[in-house]
């Protein structure tokens, strides 16, 4: 099973990364040449302000007095600039908005693993082009621009990284750093000749990151007081550096300056997927090149914040993040990013026609170098015969248009030419998608034939070695199959290698071109076995077997559905709730079946209450910590431990009355941790040293207890429960009691169900031993009820994410999860924490899958390899869900669901290793450790 499993998990990986190859590989293209607009530019100088995580709506909006958070910028808006909204991409995380506000490109969806502090590939960028780039703000942000730059003449001053603390009293005082550091070093500037002589040259950039509204939005809200102040503090911040700038260069009129944001943010405090509180951004441009207000009317969009801001009489003019970049190099005269895909947005330059000709003439040639260079290496890198050119823009028409815009520029008819140079980017960066999705089809093709090859070799397993189904394999069935066999499929292998050798194709192509020539083979090399699942079904009537095939397609439509409306797993646990009366175990165990039908009905709210962290409440989480203690006593005196006097016995007390402790210490964390940051005093240093230490005793303590069946269930799930107590902030803190309760029925109903049906003589609960050898002469086959049991635990462990108020989107996780471990922003750290909240739950189902493996005398094989089958169906029918194109709402969308399918399958796969250890290992005091793995 390890070796199965090991194997197991690397398919999978692969089948994960697929999607990153296929529809988000890197945009960059390499090997091209600047191009730069020739005219003199209208501003000597640039300074761009980015409010990180500034929302469109929380910006523009007016506040319950019908007065602007920011009134220097919305003067700007109404009398001196030009103002719009900036849609970003998924996903909206920092690292890629500023990339494409500042290098003009979009990042793929995998960059935001990639690291926040360093390039993963050196790109150009505006900051690149500049003569002199002097940056403000966070570590987090600054460092990947200045690595990327070739020289040194790109400056960055930031503030330690301890700063960027969600506990702060104040997390605005990181803007106030960057507006102090600015005025400072205008000041040294004045009395430093080399320094003013640089500033006063042509082609220089101001970068101003301002941190402070994300940081108060993750600890505080984008509704909350603080965020919105953190609009006024940077307003008057802006307005105070603009009088700096202005006074130090004498007025002359040579200054641009660009506002706007890197993302938005949810209403819970979180980002990185594609609602529009996420994607839609600010932009107020002012100074020399940019056009003044335009008087405007009936302005149509898909949104009415026009009239929620009381701006519908001014012009919005929105764009595309990307679009920021071309603006600001045509701004200072620098050349455009050489992998800028931004269109650049005329409306908003205040210059002659001759120059917006120019640079618009610019701009189509430097993303037409691009989509040269991506034609001719998938040119070079595709056999002839096979290469299949992007036919509306062949190369001979590229040249005659370009010549035709000249021409039109010769005469004056700069509408033309900017018409006809608008028509030619857009038709270059459909060529550039064209050429850089031109291997989507074929690496779709391999993955979904590896996908089923690996779905039917999972099928294969459970026959042969799980069910009746499977007849002995004569000798003459072997000499028949394994002549000719493998060299049928070695010689298909070796044609795929040199196939993809010639075209030069990147190493993860082989992967995904040969793993269906392997799990294919393993499949048809067992095809007496599917012969065999043929004869069987033949013996049944038709209505019967498409009436089991339907009913198994509803099962997993539905909870495929769950994905989409969190509601249908209230209607599929209401349904979990009859299981009892419809099996008969009603009538033979009322009081568990009772049970049963209470927990499935309490549960069954759960996906229906708002997202964790909207209304964060203390109390539900201290009151969850006192019902665990209550629930542990009940379950401490049924199994009877209370009154044995064995040393075992005394052990075990002992164990429990430290893990109660624990419990309530956890509690007593969670509260003083919360009242503390109320009050904005930060997290007491003691409170994290203990919650580190609850959380790493939470996987040893259990190991202490007995190993019989209950006892170490009640052990296990009292240490996490005590760690998840440190993880919630509202009614999530219900869930994992709740749903161990309904496990601890489950297991005696799966009991029940087994007695009643199957076999009569069999162990009482309270006798089975996780760490017993088990009798191999006991072990029974698969049997239908046994899908059943599979799909129960799917359908529960796809309960423990929802349940918990997740949603399925990567922006669904509050960071105030981690605020008893740290609080000082750090990505991994604080994305390793929320991911042992969220597997709480399924380790919580998997303990209980293992114990109705062990008493319904099951494999631990058998009904495993049965859930791995149903989750690589679902994550299967995800993978044609996929999409990057719609809205990126809909895109977030269908890469959160995938994601989400695929690392559910790779952690079940690891979790059943860890729920071995919990189940099995003892740890006695004296430092031996006892395991057995069945």
């Amino acid at each position: 099973m390890l070796t199965f499993l090991l194997i197991g998990f690397l398919v999978h990986l692969v089948f994960f990364s697929s999607i990153f190859d296929i529809y988000f590989t890197s945009p960059l293209v390499l090997g091209t040449t600047p191009h730069q607009v020739p005219h003199s530019p209208p501003a000597k100088r640039l300074v761009l302000f980015v409010a990180d995580g500034l929302r469109a709506d929380t910006f523009f909006e007016l506040d319950t007095n019908e007065q602007t958070r920011s009134p220097f910028l919305r003067d700007v808006i109404e009398h001196r600039g030009s103002w719009g909204v900036s849609h970003t991409r998924v996903p909206t995380e920092s690292r890629p908005g500023h990339v494409a506000l500042i290098a003009g490109f979009y990042e793929d969806v995998s960059a935001v693993a990639k690291g926040w502090k360093e390039n993963p590939v050196e790109f150009d960028s505006v900051f690149n082009e500049s003569k002199h780039a002097w940056c403000w703000g966070s570590p987090d942000i600054l460092p990947m621009f200045a690595k990327g730059a070739s020289g040194d003449h790109v400056c960055t001053h930031m503030y330690p990284h301890e700063k960027e603390d969600f506990a702060a009293e104040d997390a605005s005082r990181l803007d106030t750093w960057v507006f102090n550091e600015v005025k400072n070093f205008f000041e040294k500037a004045k009395n430093n000749e080399t320094l003013a002589n640089k500033m006063k040259g042509d082609q220089i950039v101001y970068f101003l990151h301002l941190l402070g509204l994300d940081t108060n939005g993750h600890a505080h809200r984008p509704k909350s007081s603080e965020y919105k102040e953190n609009i006024r503090i940077v307003d008057k911040g802006i307005q105070e550096i603009v009088s700096v700038i202005e006074d130090f260069y004498e007025h002359d009129k040579k200054t641009s300056f660009i506002y706007t944001s890197d993302h938005g943010m949810t209403e819970w405090g979180s980002h990185g997927a594609g609602h529009p509180s996420e994607t839609l951004t600010p932009l107020v441009t002012w100074g020399a090149g940019i056009n003044g207000p335009q008087l405007a009317s009936n302005q149509e969009f898909q949104d009415d914040f026009l009239k929620e801001w009381k701006l519908s009489h001014i012009r919005r003019l929105d764009v595309n993040q990307a679009d920021i970049a071309p603006l600001m190099a045509s701004l200072i005269g620098v050349p455009f990013p050489l992998n800028s895909v931004g269109i650049l947005p005329l409306d908003y330059l205040n210059n002659s026609d001759h120059f917006k000709a120019e640079s618009m003439l610019t701009n189509a040639m430097q993303i037409l170098e691009q989509f040269k260079v991506k034609m001719t290496l998938k040119k070079e890198t595709t056999l002839s015969f096979l290469f299949s050119p992007f036919k509306s823009l062949p190369l001979s028409k590229v040249q005659d248009m370009l010549r035709t815009v000249r021409l039109y520029m010769q005469h004056h008819q700069y509408e033309k030419a900017i018409k006809l140079c608008k028509f030619l980017i857009k038709l270059g960066l459909e060529g550039l998608s064209y050429y850089h999705t031109y291997d989507r089809v074929f690496l779709g093709i391999s993955v979904v034939l590896g996908f089923l090859g690996w779905i039917s070799y999972a099928f294969v397993l459970i026959i042969k070695f799980h069910t009746r189904l499977a007849r002995p394999i004569s000798k003459l069935d072997k000499l028949s199959t394994g002549n000719h066999l493998p060299v049928i499929f070695i010689g298909a292998g070796v044609m795929i290698t040199l196939f993809l050798l010639i075209q030069s194709c990147p190493w993860t192509y082989y992967i995904y071109c040969l793993l269906p020539v392997t799990v294919w083979y393993a499949v048809i090399k067992e095809f007496r076995v599917i012969q065999s699942v043929i004869n069987e079904f033949s013996t049944h009537s038709l209505t019967k077997s498409i009436g089991y095939l339907l009913l198994f397609i509803l099962g997993i439509e539905t909870v495929i559905a769950s994905f989409f409306y969190r509601e249908v797993l209230t209607f599929g646990l209401v349904a979990f709730a009859g299981w009892p009366l419809l099996s008969k175990l009603f009538h033979h165990n009322k009081v568990m079946s009772m049970s049963w039908i209470f927990f499935c009905l309490v549960l069954a709210l759960f996906p229906l209450m708002p997202v964790v962290g909207r209304s964060p409440n203390i109390s539900l989480v201290t009151g969850a910590g006192f019902l665990t203690i209550i629930c542990a006593f009940v379950i401490f005196t049924s199994i009877k431990i209370a009154k044995q006097q064995t040393v075992q016995a005394t052990v075990n007390k002992c164990v429990y009355g430290a893990q109660t402790l624990i419990i309530i210490l956890s509690i007593y964390v969670v509260n003083t941790t919360h009242s503390s940051l109320a009050l904005k005093h930060g997290v007491p240093l003691i409170n994290q040293i203990i919650s580190w230490m609850i959380l790493a005793s939470s996987f040893l303590i259990p190991l202490l207890s007995s190993t019989f069946l209950f006892q170490r269930l009640l052990s296990i799930y009292l240490s996490l429960m005590s760690a998840y107590l440190l993880f919630s902030t509202g009614y999530e803190a219900l869930f994992p009691l709740l749903l161990s309760c309904l496990m601890f029925v489950w297991i005696n109903l799966e009991h029940e169900m087994i007695k009643l049906h199957y076999i009569s003589q069999i162990p009482k609960l309270s006798q089975m031993d996780f760490a017993q050898k088990a009798d191999t002469t006991r072990i029974r086959l698969l049997r239908l009820d046994d899908i059943r049991r599979s799909y129960f635990f799917i359908f529960l462990i796809v309960t423990a994410f929802f349940g918990t108020g997740n949603i399925a989107s990567i922006n669904s996780f509050d960071p105030e999860s981690v605020y008893c471990f740290l609080t000082v922003f750090n990505p991994f750290a604080m994305g390793a924490l929320m991911m042992w909240k969220i597997l709480i739950p399924f380790v919580i189902v998997m303990c209980a899958f293992e114990s109705i493996q062990v008493s319904t005398q099951l494999s631990s094989n058998s009904l495993f390899l049965i859930v791995l089958l149903i989750s690589d169906i679902m994550a299967l029918h995800f993978f044609f869900l996929v999409k990057d194109y719609g809205s990126w709402l809909d895109i977030g969308t269908s890469i959160s669901h995938y994601v989400i399918v695929m690392s559910m399958t790779i952690f079940l796969m690891m979790l059943s290793r860890l729920t071995k250890i919990l189940t099995t290992w003892r740890m006695r005091l004296q430092g031996k450790i006892k395991h057995h793995f069945t």
